[in-house]
């Protein structure tokens, strides 16, 4: 397994209705994109603490538009990621398969962890996928949120704000985790 990382081009942190958020990037696509936190050097840390310092800030047109989309995710729209190019130099062949089969999740579809491991190649590894994704460095991108614990149970997840962070980001997608709604108790008549 090769353990080099992308070699950074450049970084942004901006803000968004829900947050401050930042991405990393690399010649070949997004390597980090860390999500949102209340201010804006919180974000810098993070982002300086897993992608390195950056040569230069300059924004390829690709790193433009992804920020308007994701400030876009952020109000409440309905956006694809799918074609964003990811840099994932270094990950290993399952983790690949594993963020490969997560991008396949359009807006507001969810699977499980045992699923998402059968999708990608690799039944029986439902634990294992759930590490790889908690290793995810581009969520949102690859959707990890999407992602549930067997029996529709919201699962671990990694990001600032842990398993609240991604109810509420399931919740953006107009789908509900934890128990159903209350019965209405009575018709009236």
């Amino acid at each position: 397994m090769e353990s080099t990382s992308p070699a950074v081009a450049g970084h942004a942190v901006f803000e968004t209705v829900i947050g401050f958020m930042g991405i990393a990037w690399s010649e070949a696509g997004l390597t980090r994109l860390s999500l949102p936190q209340r201010n804006r050097d919180a974000v810098e840390r993070r982002l300086l603490r897993h992608a390195g310092s950056a040569g230069s800030n300059a924004q390829p047109q690709w790193v433009t538009e992804l920020i308007g989309s994701i400030q876009a995710y952020a109000a409440g729209e309905d956006i694809d990621f799918s074609g964003v190019p990811v840099d994932l130099t270094g990950v290993d062949d399952f983790r690949l398969a594993i963020y490969d089969a997560a991008r396949k999740l359009a807006f507001g579809e969810t699977t499980t962890y045992g699923e998402l491991a059968k999708r990608a190649g690799h039944a029986g590894l439902a634990r294992e996928t759930g590490a790889a994704l908690g290793a995810n460095p581009v969520p949102l991108v690859i959707p990890c949120h999407r992602i549930l614990a067997a029996g529709g149970k919201i699962g671990g997840f990694s990001a600032p704000g842990g398993s609240t962070t991604k109810e509420k980001m399931l919740a953006m997608e107009g789908v509900r985790v934890g128990p159903p709604p209350p019965a209405q108790v009575s018709f009236g008549f």
